[in-house]
């Protein structure tokens, strides 16, 4: 006998649904209480329906084509229902057929005509056709794994945590058991003004499963944000996975899709169209489904069921599937109820074990053209009016549609349990070091793992110890520091800092609102200013050519740092530098007739730098935060003031610099980052101060760096730059025999960069500066001014090698007569990308 268990005295019914006939699953039948919501069935035919109403009996199952069929249910009782579907009436139901196995045209083609009045009715179909819209809105985000190994299970390291493995649903997908391993839910108010528009939201409630230190939830929930991003059919583009697919209604939807009308039908006095849909070339960004359109003259979309083929030109991505449904407004147009999208990732198409991310959005108490006060609408803005966590079972009851099912509702207690027991401590411990570089002992924590050891010419063979604390030693005060030994030049380096936070939380994660002083005293090549890792990292040790410009620096720092919301920071800093040269580098000064040694420079500097990131997002990892690239422009603009004979300040000088970072969509044709940068140094200043041109010699492709300019080559006290970096996603490959099933995909930069040195700071010209480096031996300079010529380099290359690297051959096109210099090459990046 079947038990059934109640679940917050919900109605629930599940199954699947057939054709009566050929016994097939049959997906997107439209699922729904009578007088209530509903819910779409899944690709394998499966359905879950649920509500707390009582007065909701009646579940009704209806399919484009097929006769409506009713079920009277129990209350409060959890109910199978499998369902067989019988073929409607023909006299109801005209079916236009299409051989789709012939030769397919636009021309003529009136599933062609028919999608290009759905394109030119666009516009009112979408919220921007009225002037004022608000809805409610619930957003209910959820990871969760397909299968769990039994050797897994059976771990002894894992015993403890049994009972989170043991928490499966079998709602999602019929026949499959699922664990939820995350789930974020959001309840909100949305309001929309044309003119002037803005859109405003207010996150009323919000509730995540919290995984403590371990996992930056805020960030991982911005990762999925980015990843699951709104289906906008109306739009031209629809962005998922980080990646732009062609909307089936896109203007240019008959270049790149196959269009057939499968049959019409009438359903609630609305006349309606089915209209398939499939691209032209499998393994495009597109996809492939059906369209449920009105034919009352709006042409709207009714409902919309759609995935991608498995031949798309995706990582790690075995099934994406988007299905929406829209329910007739006041006026009569049609507007989004509900939207579920949710993929399936595996590292391989035969693995036994994947991950599925889901994003369900339902929409209710949607009113048009109802004015608010002027105060509501504060922009393209989210306030949050209500306190994270804090709201009622009583109201996430309430405003849950659809409920969650009950393994849903235990996740959260599950995680909340796994993350006080001391064996998930101890493995997470372990995990943070393998993956972060991190090992924690108590409040403090030794690393990064990768920097313990390297080696350069300067240094030789170099060791480096050190840490930080963390908010369990103080949430207001914070501590760093390393020491490091070179071998070869026999010295010690060392670095500490103290930082107070002014929000009582890490330094290192948003918002940040910190003051912090260290001292530094270590080497540094010239010109090398990387963010995301340090020099001394293991892997940057091996290079290309002479290796042999470096830096002992001993410096001390001062800043504050401030960010206000997620759009606008600003750094204020003091900083006092003391620079000596090493390796091949002397500072050299006429003096008469001959030259003079300096042995070191030190400067002292006040600085401001401002950045504006609209809607920007990141995830934060352990040492930094990793930006999550989206649409929107990046704008850093700095300036330092260097002031002669403020603690032994040698120069007066000013330092302006504006960079300008923006990812351009383009559709079919990929994506191209672009930045724009410039610079200019007001003031005499010897070449050491100029800005020095980011280098590469190292074997990677760096995108940041010149990766065929020696370091210390080029020097400026102005300059402007700019760089693109063109990712096609396989636009061209995907269309050559053989090629194709490789999925590899194409990319292109082009980096020029223009600059010179005024007549002032030019050591050939100014007698009294320092001269530029030359070569010991040849006498021939290795440090030089841009002329008027632009240094370029440009690079075309493949992606998507096994689904991680990079390969470009990157070839330099100017100042090929410097000595030591590499004309082209062949540059490698890891990186993984769907």
């Amino acid at each position: 006998m079947t038990t059934f268990v109640s679940v917050n005295s919900q109605t629930i019914v599940r199954g699947v649904i057939r054709d009566a006939v050929s016994q097939q699953p049959l997906q997107s039948v439209s699922i729904y209480f009578k007088g209530g919501k509903g819910v779409t069935s899944s690709s394998d035919g499966s359905y879950m329906l649920a509500t707390e109403n009582t007065r909701l009996t009646v579940v009704q199952f209806s399919y484009v084509g097929y006769k409506t069929v009713s079920k009277t249910l129990i209350p409060n009782k959890e109910q199978v229902i499998d369902i067989l579907l019988e073929v409607s009436d023909a006299k109801s139901n005209v079916v236009v057929k299409t051989n789709k196995r012939g030769k397919y045209s636009n021309k003529n083609n009136p599933a062609v005509e028919l999608i290009r009045q759905v394109i030119d009715n666009k516009d009112k179909n979408r919220i921007s056709a009225y002037d004022y819209v608000s809805y409610e809105q619930y957003e209910k985000m959820e990871v969760l794994l397909t299968k769990t190994p039994e050797k897994l299970l059976n771990n002894k390291f894992l015993k403890n945590f049994k009972f989170v493995f043991q928490n499966n649903d079998t709602t999602k997908i019929q026949g499959r058991a699922m664990l939820p391993v995350y789930i974020n839910e959001i309840s909100s108010q949305k309001y929309y003004r044309k003119n002037p528009e803005k859109k405003t939201t207010y996150i009323i409630a919000e509730k995540e499963v919290n995984f403590g230190e371990y996992l930056d939830v805020k960030g991982i929930n911005s990762y999925l944000e980015r990843m699951y991003e709104d289906v906008d059919v109306y739009q031209n583009n629809i962005s998922l996975l980080s990646n732009q697919f062609l909307s089936p209604i896109a203007d240019m939807a008959p270049t790149f899709y196959r269009f057939y009308i499968a049959d019409t039908t009438e359903v609630d006095g609305v006349e309606l169209v089915r209209l398939n849909f499939a691209p032209r070339n499998l393994n495009d960004l597109l996809f492939k489904g059906t369209l449920f359109v009105t034919l009352d003259g709006n042409y709207s979309v009714q409902k919309l069921v759609m995935s991608i083929s498995k031949h798309a030109n995706l990582n790690f991505v075995r099934e994406l599937h988007v299905n929406q449904d829209f329910e007739k407004g006041q006026d009569g147009r049609f507007h989004l109820a509900l939207s579920n999208t949710i993929v399936e990732f595996a590292l391989a198409e035969s693995a036994k074990t994947g991950i599925v991310g889901e994003r369900t959005v339902s929409f209710k108490s949607f009113t048009i053209n109802q004015p608010q006060a002027d105060s509501i609408y504060k922009g393209d803005a989210v306030v949050r009016i209500g306190s994270q966590n804090a709201a009622s079972d009583t109201f996430w009851q309430a405003h849950r549609s659809p409920p969650l099912s009950e393994a849903e509702v235990k996740v959260y207690s599950n995680i909340d349990s796994l993350t006080h027991l001391k064996s998930f401590k101890t493995f997470m411990d372990v995990a943070t070091l393998l993956m972060a570089g991190y090992k924690s002992f108590g409040g403090y924590e030794v690393g990064p793992v990768n920097s313990f050891y390297s080696f350069n010419p300067v240094e030789g063979l170099r060791t480096r110890i050190g840490g930080r604390t963390t908010p369990r030693f103080n949430r207001n005060i914070y501590l760093e520091n390393y020491v490091a030994y070179g071998f070869k030049d026999q010295k010690w380096k060392y670095y500490g800092a103290v930082a107070y936070s002014f929000n009582h939380s890490s330094i290192y994660a948003y918002p940040l609102n910190y003051l912090k002083l260290g001292y530094q005293r270590d080497t540094k090549i010239p010109g090398q200013e990387l963010q995301f890792v340090v020099e001394d990292n293991f892997l940057l040790s091996f290079k290309r050519g002479n290796n042999d410009r470096w830096l002992y620096n001993s410096i001390f720092k001062t800043e504050y740092v401030r960010e206000f919301g997620k759009d606008f920071g600003y750094t204020l800093g003091f900083k006092n530098w003391k620079q000596t040269p090493a390796g091949i580098i002397s500072y050299l000064k006429p003096d008469g007739s001959s030259l003079v040694n300096v042995p070191n420079l030190t400067t002292t500097e006040l600085s401001a730098e401002f950045t504006w990131a609209p809607h920007r997002q990141f995830y934060q990892g352990k040492r930094f935060r990793i930006p999550i690239i989206n649409k929107y422009p990046i704008f850093k603009f700095r300036f330092i003031t260097g002031i002669k004979g403020l603690v032994k300040g040698e120069y007066n000088y000013q330092n302006l610099n504006l960079t300008i970072d923006k990812r351009l969509m383009l559709s079919q044709l990929g994506f191209a980052d672009v930045k724009l940068e410039g610079g200019n140094i007001f003031g005499k200043v010897p070449y050491p101060l100029m800005t020095v041109h980011r280098a590469n010699q190292t074997y990677s492709y760096q995108l940041e760096s010149y990766n065929l300019m020696n370091f210390l080559e080029f020097v400026s006290d102005h300059y402007a730059a700019f760089s693109i970096d063109q990712h096609f996603n396989g636009f061209f490959l995907n269309k050559i025999p053989l090629l194709k099933k490789l999925k590899w995909r194409e990319v292109a930069s082009a980096k020029v960069l223009y600059g010179g040195v005024r007549d002032e700071n030019n050591p050939d010209l100014n007698l009294s500066t320092i001269k530029f480096p030359v070569d010991k031996q040849t006498g021939l300079p290795t440090t030089y001014s841009l002329n008027k010529s632009p240094y370029i380099e440009v690079s075309v290359g493949v992606s998507n090698i096994l689904k991680l690297l990079r390969i470009d051959f990157v070839k330099r096109l100017t100042y090929l007569d410097h000595p030591e210099v590499t004309e082209w090459g062949i540059r490698t990046r890891v990186k993984f990308d769907f």
